[in-house]
């Protein structure tokens, strides 16, 4: 799965006769900046130097600008339904009651850690032979601990959902956070071990116990880590694909009863699981042999109170916040409770709440916009294919096929989820959580065995965002993405293809890049390619890991060309594919300049505009450890040197910054 963001906004569409800031603007731009020395500045340094990251956030731009205006019509919505009025429809008493229970704040204080206790005291009780039963317990609550199962679309046969395994229970953002030595990463391990002790403390242990225990947390989560797969060997599909059946897993990883746990989360009946890390389940296996049980314990009572923290009493939130958002992310100041309960109730009510969403900001004609530039970019990204000199006529067909096959999906699901099942208590915050989490464990174990349902969308209708699923083989606009900066139906067309038609070469470049091309037209994985079209690719693509492996994040901190490979193939395949098809239209690139720029040159800009954004240093070091996209400045500069239209369009000398001799392209 490829999206163009991480999941972390919501927005809503503006109407263009509305004055907004969210809309393409000169005013954005820095006019003394020379585009072909640092297109970004020229783009953004204007906003960059009127902007200032809000206190509550660790990075910001014009793409988080518009997330924070669709969090106010969600904030609407949910006000206007939160009062227990007995006219309101079940959807709106579901949605109304939960997000009233989050803001309840002064019940959540008097409540105290009543709503914690019997989970804490069922985990006090553990004993060895009972460790299957309770992770399969908590996995049911939402408490991400030891490992992960669930279930996915079969690798080897797309049709199908089967049983999945795969690594976790970490506290830390990953792997390399517990494994790297040099000062930052020490520095923040220590952190993290102080805010583990806190929050012990928290919960009513005393000071030397806490300690203890939060050693006894770090040195376990290094065991878990020091086993589990990197960010970048995950990225080729191949890597994660290992079916085993019961007994190949109980012989592969014994000393925990596989059995039992599977018996205990209700899976459906299965032949085969895909373990993705093989060797993490070894040594998970060998802890649950050999580590002593009060051990786990105690990272087992941390992972608890670790989930549970955003709807505990005030202190908890704000221990939870000084790491995970002032440590972590630079962050100075907590959110405000409202945005938080927004979030949560989109993070579990997503499909009821967006019913409301669309009904207020969503029409047919949005979708009907969006689907007429969705078959423009895929009629370039056609004729860019037949036209690439280094792909062999018979893998050329292939993918072809593969191109034909996409399905679009715009704006929101044809067919809601129900969450009928889904009990909603007004004034249970905790417990409103534990059982949303409870409605989508099963809803998801049920899936295994039946045939993949390729109408259902991994996002909320207001998300700001889009995806590929290779394995699906289609694309998802969210109704969220599709207004400005990225499409606007006030803005000349240039500036448009320059936003969303960018975007939907992206995420159409997906089923092109470096994983997504391992699948074929129907989701499977599958070599399709001629051993020489493959090679071919990955001498281009390898341009790619050198050219964005030079860009320093933060300091020392470079970004990692393998990690960012595929998103950084994405954007520059997008924008190409829209410049291809701005330039098919026969009044796209014929049209007078408006405000002094061609409509070549507000292509780039529309594309520039998209990505202005700051972050604080803490970001930046987290971005590059964990985040497969490039910052702002890299995923626009990065593609417009990498594009003799660019250089073209705004008269650049051959060798200047961005017109490099030495151009990186596939597609």
């Amino acid at each position: 799965m490829t999206f163009l963001l991480p999941l972390l906004l919501l927005t809503a569409p503006v109407r263009a006769e509305e004055p907004s800031p969210y809309r393409f603007s000169t005013a954005t731009m820095d006019r003394t900046a020379d585009p072909c020395a640092d297109f970004y500045q020229f783009a953004c340094g204007g906003w960059m130097k009127n902007t200032a990251i809000p206190a509550d956030q660790s990075r910001w731009g014009r793409f988080f600008e518009v997330g924070e205006r669709n969090r106010q019509i969600l904030h609407d919505i949910l006000e206007g339904v939160k009062s227990d009025d007995k006219k309101r429809d079940a959807l709106d008493r579901k949605i109304g009651d939960y997000y009233y229970s989050c803001m309840d704040e002064a019940g959540i204080e008097k409540k105290g850690l009543a709503p914690l206790k019997p989970l804490l005291a069922r985990i006090d009780k553990l004993e060895r032979k009972d460790l299957p039963a309770e992770l399969a317990a908590l996995h049911s609550d939402g408490v991400d601990a030891a490992f992960v199962f669930g279930s996915g679309q079969d690798y080897e046969n797309a049709s199908q959902v089967i049983a999945q395994a795969d690594q976790g229970g970490l506290g830390l953002p990953d792997r390399d956070y517990y494994l790297k030595t040099d000062d930052k990463s020490v520095k923040t391990r220590q952190a993290y071990e102080t805010h583990v002790k806190n929050m012990f403390a928290l919960a009513g242990e005393p000071e030397n116990q806490a300690a203890d225990d939060a050693a006894t947390v770090l040195a376990f989560e290094v065991s878990l880590a020091s086993a589990s797969q990197d960010r970048v060997f995950r990225r080729d599909p191949k890597n994660l694909v290992h079916r085993l059946t019961a007994d190949e897993l109980a012989k592969l990883a014994p000393g925990f009863d596989w059995r039992k746990y599977f018996a205990d989360v209700k899976s459906p009946k299965w032949k085969t699981v895909n373990v993705a890390a093989p060797d993490f389940f070894k040594e998970l296996a060998a802890l649950a042999q050999t580590e002593p049980i009060e051990k786990w314990r105690v990272y087992l009572r941390w992972h608890a109170i670790h989930a549970l923290s955003p709807l505990l009493p005030k202190a908890f939130v704000d221990e939870n916040f000084a790491f995970y958002g002032k440590q972590l992310t630079g962050a100075q100041e907590l959110k405000a409770r409202w945005k938080r309960c927004v979030d949560m109730t989109d993070g579990q009510l997503g499909e009821a709440l967006g019913q409301r969403y669309v009904e207020r900001t969503f029409g047919a004609e949005g979708k009907k916009r969006t689907l007429a530039m969705v078959g423009q970019i895929e009629a370039a990204l056609k004729t860019d294919i037949e036209g690439v000199d280094w792909m062999t006529p018979e893998t050329k067909k292939a993918a072809l096929v593969k191109l034909a096959g996409i399905q679009n999906k715009i704006g929101y699901p044809d067919k809601w989820r129900d969450y009928s099942k889904y009990k909603v208590v007004r004034g249970d915050a905790v417990g409103n959580a534990i059982r949303g989490d409870r409605f989508e464990w099963h809803r998801q174990l049920a899936k295994i065995g039946k045939p993949v349902d390729k109408s259902e969308w991994d996002m909320t209708p207001p998300t700001v965002n889009a995806y590929y699923d290779p394995q699906k083989n289609n694309i998802n606009f969210p109704a969220g993405i599709l207004q400005p900066p990225f499409y606007d139906n006030g803005m000349d067309d240039a500036v448009n293809f320059g936003g969303i038609g960018a975007v939907i070469g992206h995420e159409l470049t997906h089923g092109f890049d470096d994983e997504g091309r391992q699948f074929d037209a129907q989701g499977n994985l599958r070599d399709w390619w001629t051993p020489a079209d493959a090679e071919a690719f990955n001498k281009r693509a390898q341009c790619f890991v050198d050219e964005y492996s030079s860009f320093v994040a933060v300091d020392d901190v470079h970004l990692n060309g393998k990690l960012t490979l595929g998103e950084n193939t994405a954007d520059n395949g997008g924008l190409r594919l829209a410049y291809m098809a701005l330039m098919s239209d026969k009044d796209g690139a014929n049209r007078p300049p408006v405000d002094g720029f061609t409509p070549e040159q507000r292509l780039f800009l529309g594309w520039g505009q998209v990505w202005c954004w700051k972050m604080t240093d803490e970001a930046a070091r987290l971005q590059a450890l964990t985040n497969p996209h490039s910052p702002g400045r890299d995923r626009v500069n990065g593609v417009v040197r990498n594009m003799p239209e660019f250089a073209k369009a705004f008269q650049c000398k051959a060798g200047a910054p961005m017109a490099p001799v030495n151009a990186c392209r596939v597609w």
